[in-house]
């Protein structure tokens, strides 16, 4: 498989240009978030912006794997964006991908999209307690949350930072970013109520989020309530046994050091 660069149909006329900025990636300032593995920048096309994503070069695996075997991320992202869109559920606009190969090896990728601007994400919920609406905003997204597991949608990154949120006149949109984790099925109980487990650590949130998801499906309230804070806890000693153990793994480096 040659180097590929996808742009969607309509967008064909701003294909030389979203070529030209994936060139000169390196030559953007403009970063949005911390750039800790994948870095995405904000660029200006025809006076509208737009944000790529540049995927970190994976390991040596992974390279034979995605270059013969597997879609890369970039290819996923656009991909299950779209997906998205055709099911009624937001996502920053997907408009191109570039995947970059050697005869044996995968290298680099970019994801292109427009860029989404939001009041907050939902990380903010799970750090400011005092946002005057903060239980509504918790409740329409378990609302949202409801909707992608009706349309089956399991969104395996289901994390505080993954759903951007607009505040409009009549409520509440979420956008779904960071796509390229997801399966498409039927959802059973027990897989809809774990997709909530990664997205606090706050007992509060998780009895709004499990009283509200009770009103959309009719299940017992005290069910949702003891699955979610079980997975919850279960998804928390598991991610701080892997901080500990990275911690003394590569002790000499900074973020494992912190």
């Amino acid at each position: 498989m040659p180097n590929r660069f996808i742009v969607r149909d309509s967008k064909k006329l701003l294909a030389s240009d979203i070529k030209n900025t994936i060139n000169n990636f390196e030559e953007y300032t403009e970063i949005l978030g911390d750039a800790e593995r994948n870095v995405i920048k904000i660029v200006n096309l025809n006076d509208k912006k737009y944000t790529i994503k540049s995927f970190k070069i994976p390991n040596i695996i992974n390279q034979i794997a995605y270059r013969f075997f597997r879609k890369s991320k970039a290819e996923r992202s656009f991909m299950y964006a779209n997906k998205l869109l055709d099911l009624g559920i937001k996502t920053p606009f997907p408009i191109a991908y570039e995947t970059q190969t050697t005869p044996f090896l995968f290298k680099k990728s970019y994801y292109v999209s427009e860029l989404v601007a939001c009041d907050l994400t939902y990380r903010e919920l799970t750090t400011d307690f005092s946002i005057p609406d903060h239980e509504d905003i918790l409740r329409a997204f378990t609302r949202f949350t409801y909707e992608l597991h009706k349309n089956g949608v399991n969104f395996l990154d289901h994390s505080p930072g993954n759903t951007l949120i607009k505040r409009t006149d009549n409520g509440y949109e979420f956008y779904l970013v960071d796509l390229n984790r997801m399966e498409f099925g039927e959802m059973d109980f027990e897989t809809r109520i774990k997709n909530f487990a990664r997205l606090t650590i706050h007992e509060s949130m998780i009895k709004v989020m499990s009283n509200e998801y009770a009103k959309c499906t009719g299940e017992q309230e005290s069910d949702i309530f003891r699955l979610m804070w079980k997975y919850t806890q279960e998804f928390q000693n598991r991610y701080h046994g892997k901080r500990k153990l990275k911690r003394k793994i590569f002790f000499w480096k900074k973020k494992y050091r912190e």
